[in-house]
């Protein structure tokens, strides 16, 4: 397979879980102004919400597209805002920074809401779904994180999906960081809605997110939005009778991600794509565990998207000063976001290749032995909180 082409402008590689390294022709695609109502944008329009549809396979005749302008988390306070009455309650699953989101917007909203809070990492299981919802038939909503970023744990969505379902109720997935690299199919695994962003997996720019929702739930969210502005039936219904987003549309950024949708179907599609990521995480993976780094998560519960290290326990580490040897070398990484030991995330997705992973290890390896550090080993006590998870 050819290389990758390093960022044409010279830019460091992002290595986070979006914004993400683009491809030139993306950034390219920027460079002409359209007008929001013009025809020409309206196909434009019709085309994004099309594709994105198509992803989900035999059962997107039972769904429907709605971009809505804005970040990841516009679009998740829409979704949640729009799907879940004012009389309902939610179940909200939170191992990480964005399930816990997640129930801060629906205390803003002013919804009824539990959370399952598992901690820094560890998975929401079926068993402990069921187990919640038996016990509390008020709750009318799930609501899951496809992959949590903050430690890179692809949860295990579909024995979520089938707990919920069991128990009559509906689930709602925030599959930012997972959507259109990770397969997820209506017809194997049940859900009512579904949100991610531009800026992620389609490697596109950010400024808008998009829902796909079944048309009955849909139709049946008019009325329950707090928001004039991230109203999804609002939204839907106007997209449908004009071709035309409610308010000014990011053309630029529909534009963009035209392009990283051409791209993303060349590459082979969701298959292609989780395929090169899967790539990118097993290459860093192998080369950061020869330097002497521990991941956060066993193997099984590695996603594709980004992987937690501990950092080492060698009195000649410090986080800031190996962030900016490595930006020096052209990579941008992400600090952690562990509450109990000191981490940092590597992210495996955008325009990058098994290449650039080796390079990335290749300058981690440079920047250890320009600090001084003579052992990547973690404390006893991140190993000690790694052997909580267990299965």
């Amino acid at each position: 397979m050819p290389q990758i082409e390093p960022p044409r402008l010279g830019e460091p590689y992002l290595l986070t879980p979006g914004p993400l390294t683009t491809a030139y022709s993306v950034k390219a695609a920027m460079l002409r102004d359209w007008g929001s109502w013009d025809g020409d944008f309206r196909a434009m329009t019709a085309s994004l919400r099309a594709q994105l549809l198509a992803m989900l396979g035999a059962a997107a005749a039972d769904y429907d597209c709605v971009p809505m302008q804005g970040s990841g988390s516009f679009a998740v306070e829409a979704m949640l805002g729009s799907f879940i009455p004012k009389s309902g309650k939610v179940l909200v699953l939170a191992n990480g920074a964005y399930g816990l989101r997640a129930a801060e917007t629906l205390r803003y909203l002013g919804r009824a809401h539990v959370v399952l809070d598992k901690g820094d990492y560890l998975p929401p299981r079926g068993v402990e779904v069921a187990k919640l919802l038996a016990e509390d038939p008020a709750i009318t909503h799930v609501v899951a994180i496809h992959c949590e970023t903050s430690s890179g744990i692809l949860n295990p969505i579909a024995e979520i999906s089938a707990a919920t379902y069991a128990a009559g109720r509906k689930l709602l997935i925030d599959s930012m960081s997972a959507f259109g690299a990770v397969h997820l199919d209506p017809a194997e695994v049940r859900f009512e809605a579904l949100v991610s962003s531009a800026n992620k997996c389609i490697e596109g720019v950010p400024g808008f997110g998009f829902v796909l929702a079944k048309h009955a739930e849909l139709a049946a969210a008019r009325g329950n939005s707090h928001s004039l502005a991230l109203d999804i039936h609002a939204q839907w219904a106007y997209m449908n009778k004009t071709g035309q987003w409610r308010y000014t549309p990011p053309t630029h950024v529909v534009a963009a991600f035209l392009e990283a949708l051409r791209l993303h179907k060349a590459e082979g599609g969701v298959a292609g794509r989780g395929a090169r990521y899967a790539n990118n995480r097993d290459t860093l993976v192998e080369g950061m565990r020869a330097l002497g780094f521990e991941t956060l998560l066993a193997d099984k519960w590695l996603s594709p998207i980004i992987t937690t290290f501990f950092c080492p326990d060698d009195a000649a580490f410090d986080f800031t000063r190996f962030y900016d040897a490595l930006k020096s070398r052209g990579f941008i990484i992400y600090p952690g976001k562990l509450t109990a030991v000191e981490s940092f995330r590597i992210g495996c997705i955008g325009q990058m290749d098994a290449h650039t992973m080796r390079a990335v290890v290749a300058a981690v390896g440079e920047t250890l032995a320009e600090m001084g550090v003579t052992s990547a080993t973690p404390p006893a006590l991140a190993l000690a909180e790694r052997a909580k998870l267990t299965d």
